[in-house]
């Protein structure tokens, strides 16, 4: 039996392969699109059983050549480019892509476990897993949105558990092919890494310099917590997954800084003596973020701790400095991008 992994070269599906694989598990099938070539790096550490590329995936999902022969699907294939414009390609790719997979499983009792987002929450400030607080400000969160309110209904009368989990800022390893999708953590390394400084946002949303509030959490916490649900109890629904804490853009960069400083032999810095030596900047907030920026995201865990997972969440000092470290030890001897 086979555990597929949808987006397996990405951010996310890496990790989790990798975490499946330290759990033993390497009857794994990788599904994906190489178009952008450079994502096989985030598998070269990792044991799997086959690669397919993901149109030939599910067309062969139709044409029942894995019939009874997959035990569980990981679904965090998508396009997570929130700028992206093209709204045809994108409900193509995360709205229908996924309403087959969902049809697939429900009708061979196979479980799914699927990356949903926190952008369906929009610039609210509630995060509660209820269709009042949701209202995407772009196409991104709206094909995130769609696919839930067909998981939803769905779920009653379900043959196989469906979980779906709303990731709010997720950082860490195997996500540098990504760009400028990429975590501020990551953009904050490279920033002072190739300039000594970092740069923020000024003020924006009533929100001073650099105080804009994210949920940042670490992506071994998000494969973690897939894994806590793999194997068990049923458990279906959607689940916010994040730390259940907002924190500043300016511990993000602080945080980086000071582990970059640590690694340098360096005592820790307080933000206002960053921001003195210019190790921390602000810059205008640029005006095509203006109506589509989340100045404050934090998950509210009360229905994942209900369904009994009760895994911690690292918090950004503790996150962040470990991400650090990766960064550095590939720089000092690179395995993955």
């Amino acid at each position: 039996m086979y555990i597929v992994v949808t987006g397996a070269a990405g951010f996310v599906g890496a990790n989790l392969v990798k975490a499946l694989n330290d759990r033993g598990e390497t009857d794994i099938v990788a599904v994906d699109n190489l178009t952008r070539a450079d994502k096989f790096r985030n598998l070269v550490d990792c044991e799997i059983a086959d690669y397919i590329d993901k149109d030939e995936f599910i067309g062969r999902l139709a044409a029942g050549d894995f019939d009874d022969d997959i035990a569980a699907v990981f679904h965090q294939g998508a396009c997570s480019d929130t700028m992206e414009a093209d709204g045809r390609y994108m409900m193509r790719n995360n709205y229908r892509y996924s309403v087959a997979l969902l049809e697939h499983c429900q009708n061979n009792d196979i479980p799914l476990y699927y990356a949903s987002s926190a952008a369906v929450y929009g610039a609210g400030t509630t995060f509660i897993e209820r269709r009042e607080h949701e209202a995407p400000l772009n196409v991104y969160g709206y094909s995130k949105f769609l696919f839930d309110q067909r998981v939803r209904r769905a779920l009653p009368e379900r043959t196989a558990p469906i979980v779906g989990f709303r990731y709010f800022n997720v950082y860490g390893p195997r996500e540098q092919h990504k760009g400028r999708m990429a975590s501020v953590a990551l953009h904050f390394f490279q920033e002072h890494r190739a300039n000594g400084r970092v740069r923020l946002f000024a003020g924006s949303g009533g929100y001073a310099a650099g105080e804009q509030r994210r949920d940042f959490v670490a992506v071994s916490d998000v494969a973690a917590v897939n894994l806590d649900f793999f194997g068990g109890r049923d458990r279906s629904g959607i689940y916010n997954l994040g730390t259940g804490r907002a924190e500043t853009f300016n511990e993000v960069a602080k945080a980086v800084v000071n582990a970059l400083r640590k690694h340098a032999g360096e005592p820790p810095s307080s933000l206002a003596e960053l921001v003195r030596a210019g190790a921390v900047e602000y810059i205008e907030f640029p005006a095509q973020l203006a109506g589509k920026y989340q100045s404050f995201t934090q998950a509210d865990l009360a229905a994942l701790r209900g369904a009994g997972c009760a895994l911690p969440m690292a918090d950004v000092a503790t996150g962040v400095t470990h991400y650090v470290e990766w960064l550095m030890a590939q720089e000092a001897s690179p395995a993955v991008p």
